[in-house]
């Protein structure tokens, strides 16, 4: 499709997340965040094309990468697979590699000429949309650059961290991550260890969002017991369409929408596809169909976009960010009238952030 001609979204879309610093992480530190404001084409995301595609902003995840796998891509196939759980990393390989992306966001927002903001608040969030300006939100995709002490989760929060996932798909000290398995549920193994719990205490008073797409089963139910803010999984889908360990069982769905709580559409193939498969052919009915369920479980509330960019293998229909106006437009012939694409494409999750954190 010529990308000069792919639709604009009717809506601001913001999403629940996206891993554009990890793919920056592999570019020289010179160039990391210049390439990304002045657009490198490369990936899902560069700050001119997610202006272009009516991207708003979201939730730019700092993760550690494991490096003692091979791609987990050509692990996830056949009719069944199981990945291995990626070993666990120390805070002293973690910390300077999360420092670094931290850093990578802060020079993409003052090399931006005012269009790129890290936001602390939903008020900031609500402003930036207003004014054009994309609208980033400091996310930690598995805690491992935190210590037992918790003293660096007060130093990112002061530097902008408002969401974090305590585990990535492999354990750490404060709990335990679902492996890449199929078909599987996410009762995989231990949940939140007594750091964990600690962990996730202080993160509610600090008011930073707890998200569970890659916690185990029992993680989830612990942190569902332990906390009164709203349940998220900021980059999640239905284990009754497709039965991976990563998607979410009707059993959790009811309890996120009984928290007042949120599920991202994570439009990575290889949880979309009812056969588990990195398949780029999966369409956009595919996608509706898991919206379409998620609306029947959580209601229209509580349902949003987590599109996984630049962290996954999205339907070749997407392609990258420019086509979120496609996905919009498959969603209007779909039968989704204006409030009910508002409330996806960005209205439920502010809601939510605003639950969580406050104004």
């Amino acid at each position: 499709m010529n990308e000069n001609r792919r639709p604009i979204p009717d809506f601001p879309v913001f999403d629940g997340h996206n891993d554009v610093l990890m793919r920056l992480f592999g570019k020289a530190k010179a160039d990391a965040a210049s390439d990304f404001v002045r657009g490198d084409n490369e990936g899902h995301l560069d700050l001119p094309r997610i202006k272009k595609a009516g991207f708003a902003g979201g939730m730019f995840a700092i993760y550690i990468p494991s490096d003692d796998i091979d791609s987990i891509d050509d692990l996830m196939q056949g009719k069944s697979y199981d990945v291995p759980l990626a070993k666990a990393i120390s805070q002293d390989d973690a910390l300077p590699i999360a420092m670094e992306m931290a850093a990578t966001l802060i020079r993409i927002e003052r090399q931006s000429a005012g269009t790129f903001k890290i936001v602390k608040s939903v008020n900031d969030i609500r402003h930036c949309i207003s004014i054009g300006v994309v609208a980033a939100v400091m996310h930690m995709e598995g805690a491992e650059a935190i210590a037992a002490d918790l003293d660096a989760l007060d130093v990112f929060y002061q530097a902008g961290l408002r969401s974090i996932g305590p585990v990535w798909s492999r354990p750490n000290i404060f709990g335990h991550g679902v492996p890449f398995r199929f078909p599987s549920t996410g009762d995989t193994g231990p949940g939140l260890t007594d750091i964990g719990k600690e962990l996730i205490a202080v993160c509610g008073q600090l008011g930073i969002a707890i998200d569970l797409s890659h916690i185990t089963e029992q993680g989830f139910w612990d942190v569902a017991k332990l906390t009164g803010k709203p349940l998220i999984a900021s980059h999640s889908n239905a284990h009754a369409i497709c039965p991976s360990a990563r998607n979410l069982t009707d059993n959790q769905l009811f309890a996120i929408k009984d928290s007042g709580g949120m599920v991202g559409l994570n439009f990575a193939t290889c949880f979309l596809d009812p056969a588990g498969q990195n398949a780029p052919q999966t369409s956009f009915e595919t996608m509706l169909r898991h919206l379409d369920y998620l609306i029947e479980k959580l209601g229209t509330n509580h349902v949003g976009f987590g599109s996984d960019f630049d962290g996954a293998g999205i339907p070749e229909v997407m392609g990258d960010v420019s086509g979120l106006g496609d996905l919009q437009s498959a969603m209007r012939g779909h039968g989704y009238d204006d409030e009910l694409m508002r409330k996806i494409t960005h209205e439920n999750w502010l809601k939510v952030l605003e639950t969580t954190w406050g104004a």
